[in-house]
């Protein structure tokens, strides 16, 4: 490809091709189609050094979306990444160089006119790192024209989500306010409050990001995490560590995760970690039932002190029922060489098998009472609790006619 009427040329022959292919590619295929456009891309780049004519060939590419995905299962998301991501990174850095901005922004909306896969989004949705202020608004005011003449309603919102893109670029906080609702309303929904709050904050006003957070109601599920995501910066900013400890608390309790316990623990001091560390413990034991959530919180955390000393204090309240839980906890102890937590949580475990008499769940016991057998001898502090020895006489007691257990245990 020597000059660039000839690179052109060779290019648009390339799209042309994909335009007019009617093979059908499965989901199998969509990955190995995915590579053929982003090779495509490759050549340009390695190809072609005059921005404008990059930019040109970059925005035909985009318009070959249709004819792709019309035959295309991209259930997987690959041949989309192609357009959104690669083919999107490749425009920017040739617009970055292109002088004529005005014919740039030109460039960028006709091709952003026809977007049927919402893949096009992606050119406006960098539009900033291209092209100053004055393109900006002069995009802005074309799409707020589409969609004072548009008649129906998703063709309209589309066009606003393109103004409120390049509002949030500028900065400008009011436009995207004002877009949202001229898209939802005066009162645009929760999603739309937390939209509007995000913005400004970005903006650098955490008041009025504030005031929109509390339009939603108190009770509202919908987005809290985003919400207090949001709270915990604003309040950040304007110093409310009371009402910051409070979001973080109510947001680790939510979800429990060592890094949302961090979190709280940076807002309220290293001083309250060992306290409300063994709270969280002891809420979250008494439950009824630990989640999934729960059972990770406990397993991830170094400090075993607090949860130690509550699984001990409430040995008798252990349900062995939970061993998708009480499993991984048992595991975890055991590998943290704490033999007495850890006979606990395998007693427990034990005792709920043997309850149930279900012998397919017996091989578990036994490999579970071993376990006990060897961890008793490592325990020198029985403390309040029952001796291995004693627990295994009361076992024989209570569960002596169960043949099939002990037979699985003795051998």
């Amino acid at each position: 490809m020597p000059n660039p009427k000839e690179q052109q040329t060779y290019f648009k022959a390339k799209f042309s091709a994909l335009k007019r292919s009617r093979r059908f590619i499965s989901w199998g295929e969509s990955a190995g189609l995915a590579r053929e456009l982003r090779d495509l891309l490759q050549q340009i780049e390695d190809h072609v050094e005059d921005p404008q004519i990059g930019c040109e060939l970059v925005a035909i590419f985009f318009t070959t979306d249709r004819s792709v995905f019309d035959r295309c299962d991209d259930s997987s998301g690959h041949v989309g990444d192609v357009y959104r991501y690669d083919a999107q990174e490749l425009f920017r850095s040739y617009a970055s160089r292109y002088a004529d901005k005005d014919r740039l922004s030109k460039l960028v909306f006709k091709t952003s006119l026809k977007d049927d896969y919402g893949v096009r989004d992606a050119l406006v949705d960098s539009a900033a790192d291209f092209l100053p202020e004055a393109q900006l608004r002069w995009l802005i005011d074309q799409y707020q024209q589409l969609a004072t003449e548009e008649t129906e309603e998703f063709p309209r919102r589309h066009w606003l989500y393109q103004v409120e893109s390049l509002a949030r670029q500028l900065k400008d906080a009011p436009l995207f306010e004002q877009t949202r609702r001229a898209a939802w309303g005066d009162e645009p929904g929760t999603a739309g409050c937390v939209d509007i709050a995000r913005v400004y904050l970005e903006c650098g006003d955490d008041q009025t990001a504030l005031d929109w957070l509390e339009r939603i109601p108190a009770g509202e599920g919908y987005q809290q995490q985003e919400r207090d995501e949001l709270l915990l910066a604003v309040y950040g900013k304007q110093g409310n560590k009371q009402q910051q400890a409070e979001v973080a608390q109510r947001s680790f309790r939510r979800q429990r995760s060592r890094s949302g316990f961090e979190r709280w623990i940076s807002i309220v001091g290293e001083d309250q970690r060992d306290e409300l560390l063994y709270q969280e413990v002891r809420i979250i034991l008494d439950a009824p039932l630990l989640s999934l959530t729960d059972a990770a919180f406990l397993t991830s955390m170094e400090q075993w002190d607090a949860a130690e000393g509550y699984l001990q204090a409430s040995a008798e309240q252990l349900n062995g029922d939970h061993y998708q839980f009480l499993l991984p906890l048992a595991e975890t102890f055991e590998s943290l060489a704490r033999a007495l937590t850890t006979s606990l949580l395998y007693r427990a475990l034990l005792d709920s098998i043997l309850r149930r008499a279900r012998t397919k769940t017996y091989g578990h016991g036994a490999r579970y009472l071993r376990k006990l057998d060897l961890l008793a001898k490592t325990v020198s502090d029985w403390r309040r609790i029952e001796s291995h020895t004693a627990y295994v006489e009361q076992l024989r007691q209570k569960h002596g006619r169960k043949t099939s257990f002990w037979s699985r245990y003795e051998h």
